[in-house]
């Protein structure tokens, strides 16, 4: 068994394709929940679905989020009431005092449904109904992941990294914003001050992340700060990750990264926007995947392979080099 961690869309891409290097039903992933955000109601948990959604066959893998050909007459209509009755667009955060109440693990990250800021598909939605239908007769989030993955038909166990609220907030001048409204709604366009894993000091992983944690583990290659930093915020994630071999796979070129905002939050917390960086982050990694044309020179075991992630065919050459370098940890 190996572990998988995910956030964004590294680690999904990764898998793709990889079923014959890491069978899906022997490869859990424990993923990222620090992104979720509660929505008119109803908890959406990007990182999760989009594992979800992949591992389903029903992912739309030219934007990798949400589900291939889904209708949008909701949000459509959600849009036009909005602008009809002269309503700012979003993010639309409901009031202080509602950001603690209610269910817990939507804490800090509630928004109104008004001319929402996501694009959410109508079969899409029903998946966030579901869960938060679960969540709120009592189940656990990972009870309701479990849920989805049988009616989706997935094989592989799909864990949230922790039952606990964790909300991923990045400071800037304009004050703080939750990272799903700094980097849909602005663009990941605002200066970034800080970035603040809040709830993270009283979060646990769950039981089953850290069994899932007792097998070696391959970090996807996925943002350092908000996708891994999440995970890595809670004591308990970060001391299971320093007693298995972990294999990391660089989300960088050397200094140049492959897409989304990592080298400006890295930056932002102080850490060198690079593979070097990301092996400092990550000093519990025993090894790296590295792109061929990736001269950085680490002080652990390397396999270099041609990182590109953009088919099957990539997701499995990619694989094949996190498995050789496991081999070389184990």
């Amino acid at each position: 068994m190996v572990t998988f961690l995910a956030g964004g869309t590294g680690t999904p891409k990764l898998l793709h394709g990889a079923d014959d290097v890491f069978p899906a039903a022997e490869t859990p992933v424990v993923a990222n929940t620090g992104d979720d955000v509660e929505i008119a109601g109803h908890l959406v948990c990007p990182d999760l679905d989009t594992q979800l959604f992949a591992d389903a066959g029903e992912l739309d893998t030219e934007t990798w989020w949400g589900i291939d050909g889904d209708s949008t007459a909701t949000h459509d209509a959600l849009l036009a009431f909005a602008d009809t009755a002269g309503l700012d667009g979003g993010p639309r955060y409901l009031p202080p005092a509602a950001q603690t109440a209610g269910r817990d693990i939507a804490r800090w990250r509630r928004f109104s449904g008004v001319a929402e800021f996501m694009l959410i598909g109508d079969r899409d939605r029903a998946v966030h109904l579901t869960r938060t239908g679960l969540l709120d007769e009592g189940h656990t989030l990972t009870e309701a992941i479990d849920a989805l993955r049988d009616a989706l038909g997935v094989d592989r166990r799909i864990f949230p990294m922790s039952d606990d609220p964790v909300a991923t907030i990045v400071h800037t001048p304009d004050g703080p914003q939750h990272f799903q409204a700094w980097w849909v709604a602005h663009g990941g366009e605002p200066a970034v001050e800080s970035v603040e894993f809040r709830g993270a000091a009283s979060a646990e992983p769950t039981p089953e992340v850290l069994d899932a944690l007792d097998d070696p583990v391959v970090v996807g290659p996925s943002n350092p700060v908000t996708s891994l930093g999440p995970m890595l915020a809670m004591d308990a994630f970060r001391d299971a990750l320093a007693r298995t071999p972990v294999v990391a796979v660089s989300p960088f070129v050397g200094d140049r990264v492959f897409s989304g905002p990592a080298g400006k939050l890295m930056i932002a917390t102080g850490r060198e926007p690079s593979t070097a960086g990301v092996a400092a982050t990550y000093e519990f990694a025993d090894a790296f995947v590295l792109d061929e044309a990736d001269a950085t020179e680490l002080d652990r075991p390397v396999v270099r392979t041609d990182t590109t992630l953009d088919s099957a065919a990539d997701s499995e050459r990619v694989a094949r080099a996190a498995a050789d370098a496991l081999a070389e940890v184990t």
